[in-house]
Parts: C-alpha cells; sequence; structure tokens
C-alpha cells in the first residue's frame, strides 16, 4: 500500500497508539497485570447507578430507546441535548450562550482533531498551535495533519520539601513567542492538566486568554477533567481556602471542550465543545463530512441529568471524594515504595494520574517502560509528553534538554488500589536496578 503523506503521518508509530493499545491488548499469560498505563476512570457505583436508571427509563417509554439508536442527529448534535447543555451553563454561570455555541463530537479527542486542523496547516499560509505548557496531552501529539504545526514552550517548575513539584505556566515566554511568532493560529492548555494532575490557577488562564485576545487568536482549553463534571480537581492541594474552587471560564474568543468519558461513559465518546456561533458551526460541518454525525446514546442518557443539575451533583459528591482519596492512597504508595530514593511527583491537584520523576534513573524512562511491561506493568513513559517544536530553533533546544523528559512515567491511579500498589512497588524496584 502506498500511503499519501496524510497517511504516513497519521498511522505511523505515535504515543497515543501505543498508549491506546496497551489498554486493549492483554499481556502475556502468566503475569499479574498493573494497567497503570491508560486514561480509563474508575468504575463509581454511584455514577453507574445513575446511568443504569437512565437506560432502564428509556427502554421503559415505549419507543425510546428505538429512537435514541435508530436515527441519525444532526452534525452538530442531539438538538434536545445542546439545548440542555446551554441551558444548564448558563444558569450555572451565567454565559451568553445557547444550542448555536454547543457541539458535540465522538469524543473530546475528535474534537481536537478538527480543531487543530482548522486552525493551523501549511496553506494557504503556515499556522501553528501553541502548546505553552510542556509536558502536555500526549493525544494531542500526532494530530496535526502537516508536519511542524505544533510548538511546545517548556514550563517553569518549583520542587518542595515533601518531594513534590509543580509547573507554572512562563506568562512572559509565551508573550515574547507571540510577538516573534504571528503565525500561531490558537493557543491550547488542558486543564487538569494530563500527565502531571496541574491545574493551571484561574490567573493563568486570565492571562492566556488576554494574551490570545490581544494576538486575534483563540484559547483552546481542554476541560476533560474539569468542572462542573467530572470535577477531578482538589482545590485544598491547590492552596485554595475552603469552599473555594476554580471555575472553568468561557469568554467569547475561548473554546471549551468537556467530556463525559471521565464521569461514567468513556465507551460512548461524547465530547463536548462550547465556542462561538462560527466555530461550532465549523465542527458541525466536519462532523457531518468525517462521521455524519456522533453517537447519541451518550447524549440519551446524559441530558436529563444534565438539565436536573444531577450529573453535576454526583461529581461533586461521589466523583470528586472517590479520586482524592485514591490519590492520597496512590502518593502514600509512591512515598513508601520510593523511600530513600531521589524522586518527585507532581502535585497531584486534579485528574487521575501521577506524574512520578525519578530523578536517579540512569536509563530512558521509554526503557523502563519497556521493562515494566515485561514484568505486567503497564505505565506511559515521560518522552512521549515532550513534543512539537521545528527542529534547530532556540525554543526546540530547550526543549529537548527539559530535565524530565526522560526521566518522568505517568501512572493512573484510578485502578483498585491494591493493583496501583503492586504496580508502584515494581516500578520502584525495576527503577532501582538503574538508578545512580
Amino acid at each position: 500500500m502506498v500511503l499519501s503523506s496524510f497517511g504516513a503521518k497519521l498511522v505511523g508509530e505515535s504515543g497515543i497508539l501505543r498508549l491506546m493499545d496497551d489498554i486493549g491488548r492483554p499481556l502475556p499469560s502468566g503475569l499479574e497485570a498493573c494497567l497503570l498505563g491508560g486514561g480509563n476512570p474508575a468504575r463509581i457505583p454511584e455514577v453507574e447507578s445513575l446511568y443504569r436508571a437512565e437506560m432502564e427509563r428509556l427502554l421503559a417509554e415505549r419507543g425510546a430507546f428505538e429512537d435514541a439508536i435508530g436515527r441519525y442527529d444532526a452534525p452538530q448534535g442531539r438538538v434536545s441535548f445542546l439545548e440542555a447543555i446551554a441551558d444548564f451553563l448558563r444558569g450555572r454561570y451565567g454565559w451568553d450562550v445557547g444550542p448555536e455555541n454547543v457541539a458535540v463530537t465522538n469524543g473530546s479527542q475528535s474534537a481536537f482533531f478538527y480543531l487543530f486542523n482548522l486552525l493551523s496547516g501549511a496553506e494557504p499560509s503556515r499556522r501553528t498551535i501553541l502548546f505553552p505548557l510542556v509536558p502536555e496531552y500526549v493525544g494531542y501529539a500526532d494530530q496535526g495533519i502537516d508536519h511542524g504545526t505544533f510548538v511546545t514552550l517548556p514550563a517553569r517548575h518549583q520542587s518542595f520539601d515533601d518531594r513534590s513539584f509543580k509547573y507554572s505556566i512562563d506568562l512572559d515566554l509565551v508573550d515574547r513567542y507571540l510577538a516573534a511568532h504571528p503565525e500561531v493560529g490558537a493557543i491550547c492548555v488542558s486543564r487538569p492538566t494530563n500527565p502531571t494532575g496541574n491545574v493551571l490557577t484561574d490567573a493563568e488562564v486570565a492571562a492566556l486568554a488576554a494574551l490570545a485576545r490581544r494576538s486575534g487568536i483563540p484559547l483552546l482549553v481542554d476541560n476533560a477533567y474539569g468542572v462542573p463534571f467530572p470535577n477531578i480537581i482538589f482545590p485544598d492541594r491547590m492552596g485554595l481556602p475552603d469552599g473555594v474552587e476554580p471555575v472553568p471560564r468561557w469568554e467569547p474568543g475561548i473554546v471549551l471542550s468537556m467530556s463525559l468519558s471521565k464521569i461514567g461513559l468513556p465507551a460512548l465518546r461524547s465530547g463536548i465543545v462550547v465556542a462561538d456561533r462560527e466555530t461550532v458551526s465549523a465542527l458541525g460541518a466536519l462532523n457531518s463530512i468525517v462521521a455524519l454525525a456522533s453517537g447519541s446514546l451518550g447524549q440519551v442518557l446524559a441530558e436529563g441529568l444534565v438539565r436536573s443539575g444531577e450529573l453535576a451533583r454526583v461529581a461533586s459528591r461521589a466523583v470528586r471524594p472517590f479520586y482524592r482519596a485514591r490519590s492520597e492512597e496512590a502518593l502514600a504508595a509512591v512515598r513508601e515504595a520510593f523511600s530513600g530514593r531521589d524522586y518527585l511527583v507532581h502535585r497531584s491537584e486534579g485528574s487521575i494520574f501521577l506524574w512520578l520523576c525519578i530523578n536517579d534513573l540512569s536509563i530512558t524512562s521509554m526503557e523502563l517502560y519497556a521493562r515494566l511491561k515485561e514484568r505486567g506493568v503497564v505505565v506511559v513513559p515521560g518522552e512521549y509528553f515532550f513534543f512539537g517544536l521545528a527542529e534547530g530553533s532556540e525554543e526546540e533546544t530547550a526543549w529537548s534538554r527539559h530535565p524530565h523528559r526522560e526521566r518522568c512515567v505517568r501512572i493512573n491511579y484510578a485502578r483498585p488500589i491494591e493493583e496501583v500498589r503492586r504496580g508502584v512497588a515494581l516500578i520502584a524496584e525495576e527503577s532501582a536496578r538503574f538508578s545512580g
């Protein structure tokens, strides 16, 4: 088969392909698996019971199930679901949004593929996407159709006495880069940040929005783990006062992506985009060409829960406390397993991951990943989260020297806690063979 440049770009080796293959492909027989690599959320009974009740209601209502599975929705999404999302956001946050500001895609991964390639590329003139914080989500790295369209800037980082550390955006660097590079077509961040669990402060998001506005470009915010659902954010870890939490930000010029995946529906692929009418219309047009329409069942199951506010309530009542406790257990496992070692772990402010930096590791994290897999432990090596930039540029040189690039692994702590503890212990044991 002779591949086009598009084909060669998208079917080659990639971090997200390896990550998803690790999720779905069984390990060699005889190994006790510790599947700490993918982004699969935990199964939380209180959440699952809501969806089961919605499905039972759907099945009990004459013709409702058949209607949900038996016809296409509009390319922009199911009209009643778009209205439910807009009503909820308008009522909860006072945003000036209607259904014309909302689009649904087959997962937020698809949404970003659409957005990146709407806003970047080689023709008619070169446009790039700027990621002002690296490391960033592995799933972004290979989504550009054209080569060289992603630029990532290194983050500042600060270490603390408890063997934690935290990344922050170098806003001066972003400002200088934008001033020198008018070809930037959009800025993109995830919040909470995958892989690190970092949550950008409200001030950081506001500053990025102002820089984007000054440059006449949109700010894309991936809110897949954020408020209001699934609400996997831990305000106390951010040093916020009791009762204060980060809030999502939307205004003209911001494209906010949300998802139903991390609140119990990963298999139904329901991404939600809140944006200006022009962007939403473009997403609908793309969706009609690529997929005809988005899947309906996730929208159907979630619609009533969005309208009643119950989805946001269960996120606060059950989802956030579950992951807050699981994060603490996973951190305790790391502290015990790596006692006496030279390591750091990023402050766990949100998402479902720990970002572990093994400073005394003498092999690359990619090599450690391969050795761990032979022992039944799956993680994601840090190299995949440092991507983008044009070779030979000043920024590329800085990025390639990032001290964390080959020393970090991402650990998903959503798995059963005994599996997490066993996996962390094996990570410590295997990495200790290559310490110093």
